[in-house]
Order: structure tokens, then C-alpha cells, then sequence
């Protein structure tokens, strides 16, 4: 395998194994705090792997950064949260601020990748604020819904099924991921530090 593709046998292998938990009903099974533990486990896994493996560090950093923004399209998933809550299947506290959040988040992604460059200081400066503000979204986002998991168990479990159980197995890995990336690629030290 050549160290150019591993990368994407790697993602390819990992989704694999997050499609399998969630057929097999293994994710459901899971009960606070395991799913906070499996989410904090596997971005901490994806930041060092990025941060102080040089194969994978250099093929992120060798991505465009417009690749790494387009993958946040993903949370147009805020759509499917709010029909969710309107069914009562999740719970408002989540469903609601989290869903418009990503869907502001992905729209502003969008815009972005339509008429802003990273590479202009005004494209660079739109790209910085969006790369904050989706930063901070997600992290409201996961601390709402490891206090949901604890104080609401029964409501979140939509997020323990497929296909929502791609998000905290998958998807935000990935996205907390590409936000530090993004952050580092963009110039902006202070707040990759943190």
C-alpha cells in the first residue's frame, strides 16, 4: 500500500467499523459516560495522529483547505435534528440550538467555498472568523449533548443508532479535527495552541 493512499484506507477501514457499531447495535448499548469516552478517545487519536504522525500530518496539510471546509457541508445534518425533535425523538435542548447552529455553520461553509479565497487577506480573515465560529459550535454542541447523555439518557438515544450514531463515532472526530487543522493551515497559533 503506498503511503500516499494509506490515509484513505485508514478513514476508509474507521467508517467501516463505525457503520459495523451501529448495525450491530453496539452503539446503542452504550451508556454514559462511554459515549463521551469513545468521542474524546477517537479526537484525541485523530489530533495526534495529525499532529505527530509525519505521514499523516503531511498528507492533511497537502489537502486544500477548501477540501477540509467542504467536509463541514456534513452538517446540514442540523436539518435532520430539528424533523427529529419535531418527532420527539430528540430532545429540544439539543435538537434545536445544535441543528440551527449546524446549519448556520454549513451554510456559512458553503458560502465560503463559493466566493471567498483562503488565500486573499480579506478570503483568509471570512475564512479565520468561520473557522471560530464552527469551532465553537461544535464544542457547544458535544458539551450539550454529554449533558443531555447523563441528564437525559432515553432522549438521546437516536444518537446511539444508526445513521446518527456516525456522528459522534465518525463524523465529529473529523470535524473537531479539521477545525485545529484548519486553524494551524490558516495562521492562526494562539488558537491552535489551545
Amino acid at each position: 500500500m503506498s503511503r500516499s493512499r494509506a490515509p484513505y484506507f485508514l478513514l476508509a477501514g474507521w467508517f467501516l467499523l463505525a457503520v459495523a457499531a451501529g448495525l450491530s447495535g453496539r452503539s446503542a448499548q452504550l451508556r454514559y459516560p462511554a459515549p463521551q469516552i469513545v468521542l474524546g478517545t477517537l479526537t484525541l487519536l485523530c489530533l495526534a495522529a495529525t499532529t505527530w504522525v509525519p505521514s499523516i500530518r503531511d498528507w492533511v496539510n497537502g489537502i486544500d483547505v477548501r477540501s477540509i471546509t467542504a467536509l463541514h457541508l456534513a452538517r446540514f445534518v442540523g436539518i435532520y435534528f430539528l424533523l427529529l425533535y419535531a418527532k420527539g425523538q430528540l430532545p429540544w435542548a439539543f435538537a434545536v440550538p445544535g441543528g440551527w447552529g449546524d446549519i448556520v455553520v454549513a451554510t456559512l461553509a458553503s458560502l465560503l467555498l463559493l466566493l471567498a479565497s483562503p488565500t486573499s487577506a480579506r478570503g483568509r480573515a471570512a475564512w479565520i472568523a468561520w473557522n471560530v465560529v464552527g469551532f465553537l459550535d461544535i464544542i457547544f454542541v458535544v458539551a450539550t449533548a454529554g449533558r443531555l447523555f447523563k441528564t437525559d439518557p432515553e432522549g438521546m438515544q437516536a444518537m446511539l443508532r444508526l445513521p446518527l450514531s456516525l456522528i459522534p463515532t465518525f463524523l465529529v472526530p473529523l470535524i473537531i479535527t479539521s477545525h485545529v487543522v484548519l486553524f494551524r493551515r490558516l495562521g492562526a497559533p494562539a488558537v491552535a495552541a489551545t
